[in-house]
């Protein structure tokens, strides 16, 4: 399957994720409060930390010897891994208790979510490994649909923080069921030991430096929660998750499809095939997520106007510009620079990064905090980005070399400027009526983008389009 095949279809399952996400903040905001929201805010913070410390080994592990579709099957061996991590939950319980002493409401809920999201995670994962792309489509549907619905059927009879992560763990379970005969079915029972270790061994050094880069990006909710409390948490929480939802989801799509196809170029065809794969993801990578970004940042305050309760209005429309810029160098560190050292298997410079941008980044996070405020947690977020940016670059050039294409960068930045003009010349024109500036703003920003794509050829579009039209398969006879 193409790469832009599976880049669509991965997109169309995050796009509807996505969409699911925003209704629930839509609703979520309304309907609780902001310290009952901060309580959740804390657990899937918490949760996201737990998951990837427990789970990314063995999800690296299915990513590196699943894709290379030699015959290699790892589902026994994951599984062993699973219930393996899951002896310990009683202990991490009390251990994450310890450490956020301010809000224990959150932790029991937190971890119970972690454990839930890491198997529906694996499972999809060995899907997207063996390049599923329908199924992982169905799994990630039914996973947004059941968070949707399980949370409202909760939050109808109890509105804490605590029942609706309950709620989302439940979804998780339940999502992981109805894709558990295509994922585990006729497995091969090879409850390897000495593969098992060699797993262990060989991914704890990326565990570490992803589980410490999941804390780095959850420490300005951890320190906001500290320091102002658990509303200022659901407060900056739900604008912080309103961005990630919008724009973190179409980089994901894209990565998720050009990753796997890397590792298998490089075991069949060698460094420059890959590379040359590479080149054309980055550029689909920027024609993306930087448009969707840029507008984002452009259109926020009347974005989170209309998408959040009204006690979480004033706080978004304070930061989610800033944590949009965040999302612009965290993308381009995690869905382009990391396949640097994955390719490499030089998992230490996970853990470098990962040290550098999660000591320094939260020094200077508590340090802005203490002068602006909520505010300055979003600045913090962009310091960390940058430095997380900033280190990466200098630890890929003793990697796997990547391209970087500049006249292909230039094309869709040119693109995003034509557009970021439009929508700051228009924008004024609406004052306070955030609906119909939406309405108009942001299908018209997205034509002058497409249209500039078109003419600056944009991913070879206009080149594709030509042929696609030649060829004209709708034609009968």
């Amino acid at each position: 399957m193409s790469l832009v095949k599976q880049t669509s279809i991965y997109f169309v399952a995050n796009a509807a994720s996505a969409a699911f996400g925003l209704l629930n903040v839509v609703i979520f905001t309304r309907w609780m409060t902001a310290v009952e929201y901060g309580v959740y805010i804390i657990g899937v913070a918490l949760a996201a930390v737990l998951g990837t410390l427990l789970f990314t080994w063995l999800r690296q592990a299915i990513v590196r010897q699943e894709s290379k579709a030699d015959g290699t099957d790892m589902r026994a061996t994951v599984l062993l891994g699973f219930i393996t991590i899951c002896i310990p939950i009683p202990f991490i319980v009390l251990a994450a208790g310890r450490f956020l002493t301010f809000d224990q409401h959150a932790v029991p809920a937190g971890v119970l979510l972690a454990v839930s999201v890491g198997f529906f995670e694996l499972s999809v994962e060995l899907l997207r490994a063996r390049q599923r792309s329908q199924q992982v489509l169905l799994a990630t549907l039914a996973r947004a649909v059941l968070v949707t619905l399980l949370g409202i059927s909760v939050l109808y009879f109890d509105t804490s923080g605590q029942s609706l992560l309950i709620s989302g763990a439940v979804a998780y379970l339940a999502s992981s069921a109805l894709i558990l005969r295509e994922v585990w079915g006729a497995s091969k029972i090879d409850f390897s030991h000495a593969r098992l270790r060699y797993f262990i061994v060989w991914g704890m050094p990326l565990t570490l430096s992803i589980g410490l880069l999941a804390f780095a990006g959850t420490t300005d909710r951890f320190l906001v929660a500290y320091v102002f409390g658990a509303g200022a948490a659901g407060q900056y929480g739900a604008a912080v998750d309103l961005v990630r939802q919008a724009l973190i989801i179409p980089a994901i799509s894209a990565s998720a499809a050009f990753v796997p196809i890397a590792v298998k170029l490089l075991a069949s065809e060698g460094k420059e095939a890959t590379r040359l794969h590479l080149e054309k993801c980055l550029e689909l990578l920027l024609a993306i997520t930087l448009p969707c970004c840029i507008g984002f940042a452009l259109l926020a305050p009347r974005i989170g106007n209309l998408v959040l309760g009204e006690e979480f209005r004033e706080v978004a429309a304070l930061i989610m510009p800033v944590i949009a810029l965040a999302v612009v160098f965290q993308i381009f560190v995690h869905q382009y620079l990391h396949i640097s050292f994955f390719l490499s298997s030089q998992n230490r410079f996970y853990l470098i990064n990962t040290v550098i941008t999660l000591v320094l980044g939260t020094a200077l996070s508590f340090v802005l905090i203490g002068l602006f405020g909520i505010a300055g947690a979003a600045w913090g977020r962009v310091a960390s980005e940058i430095i997380g940016m900033l280190s990466a670059l200098w630890l890929a050039r003793s990697a796997f070399h990547l391209p970087f294409p500049i006249a292909r960068a230039g094309k869709v930045a040119l693109a995003v400027v034509l557009m970021t003009v439009v929508i700051l010349l228009l924008n004024p024109l609406f004052q306070n009526w955030d609906k119909a500036a939406l309405a108009v703003l942001i299908p018209l920003g997205a034509a002058i983008y497409l249209l500039a794509c078109w003419f600056l050829d944009v991913g070879d579009v206009r080149e594709k389009l030509v042929r696609l039209a030649a060829a004209r398969p709708w034609r009968m006879g």
